[in-house]
């Protein structure tokens, strides 16, 4: 399927990311910079994170993505009790009395951890492996995933009750973090209508695994001018209150920024975005488009910020 010159592919990319927009919105009305985000974050090979109170369709949401994408699906719904042997598999004694490995839902291309801060750190961490390397070692053997990739979270929010803040670590591995918030009165008009009747939606596959593969090496091959890669990595520096050139406001409110993953993640956001919006390379106004989800959950507010009510995205807004 490669295209006749990068020019041809960017403009296939564009066409297939409108049908997939129009795919989804036959079953997710609104939320279209969150189907944004999430389609960015799969074309560059990033996982993420959605937050939301119960309700407002992140699970729905993300089985509506991997069906217009022809690609395997894997549910695991995250609770207190899940083992992580539950998630990567786990060797069990065959009837020939030989161990044999079992493999878990993680062996999938798109893995929807449903609630992931339900379930303790010890589970939680089990992704890290598998989300960082794109293996998982079991009984001493390394076991490759299947490419692509990708862990697309749903988290409630963490003051709700039965919830375990995601490490730090593992927050880090999420490209975006992706806030869902409540639809408009039309919306939910929509919603409502549509959900009560007896139609069911069939949805196109418009994108497969190896299309995915290809537009991923694509969004790498942007260039990116250098003006914009210094704005990028200045963005963040001014999110880490140690470093001599942060504003006040990070050096009042910040506990600790943002690492170079951050970085990373800015420019292929950027690249991305610039390709879907029919541009050749990105501005700084593509990388403005993406500070918001990339930074939110790497920024840790210290204790005076969260006396005084003052949000990471408060912060963030005022360091661009």
């Amino acid at each position: 399927m490669p295209y006749a010159t990068d020019i041809d592919a960017v403009k296939a990319l564009k066409e297939k990311y409108e049908a997939i927009r129009t795919a989804i919105s036959k079953v997710i009305v609104g939320q279209h910079e969150v189907v944004d985000k999430l389609i960015i974050s799969i074309l560059c090979n990033g996982h993420s994170l959605l937050v939301g109170v119960p309700g407002l369709a992140k699970t729905l949401l993300v089985k509506t993505v991997s069906d217009v994408l022809d690609l395997s699906f894997k549910r695991i719904q995250f609770t207190p009790d899940l083992m992580p042997s539950d998630i990567v598999g786990a060797e069990i004694l065959d009837e020939s009395r030989h161990f044999r490995f079992v493999k878990g839902p993680v062996f999938a291309n798109i893995i929807l951890a449903d609630e992931i801060n339900r379930t303790p750190p010890k589970t939680q961490s089990a992704l890290l492996e598998a989300m960082q390397e794109r293996n998982i070692t079991a009984g001493g053997t390394m076991y490759k995933l299947s490419a692509p990739f990708f862990v697309l979270a749903t988290q409630n929010p963490i003051e709700q009750e039965g919830t375990y803040p995601l490490p730090e670590a593992q927050l880090d591995r999420f490209m975006f973090q992706i806030w869902l918030d409540y639809p408009s009165f039309a919306e939910e008009v929509t919603i409502v209508r549509n959900t009560t009747g007896a139609l069911e939606t069939a949805l196109p596959k418009v994108m497969t695994a190896e299309d995915i593969l290809y537009f991923q090496e694509l969004v790498r091959r942007v260039p990116v001018p250098d003006n914009v890669l210094e704005y990028a990595v200045g963005l963040v520096h001014k999110t880490r209150p140690t470093n001599a050139n942060a504003p006040a406001a990070a050096k009042q409110y910040i506990a600790y920024g943002a690492g170079p993953r951050a970085s990373q993640y800015l420019i292929l956001g950027a690249k991305c975005h610039a390709l879907l919006q029919g541009k050749y390379s990105p501005d700084i106004e593509d990388v403005q488009a993406m500070a918001l989800s990339v930074l939110r959950h790497r920024v840790v507010r210290n204790y005076k910020a969260e006396a005084e009510g003052i949000t990471q995205e408060e912060l963030i807004k005022q360091l661009l």
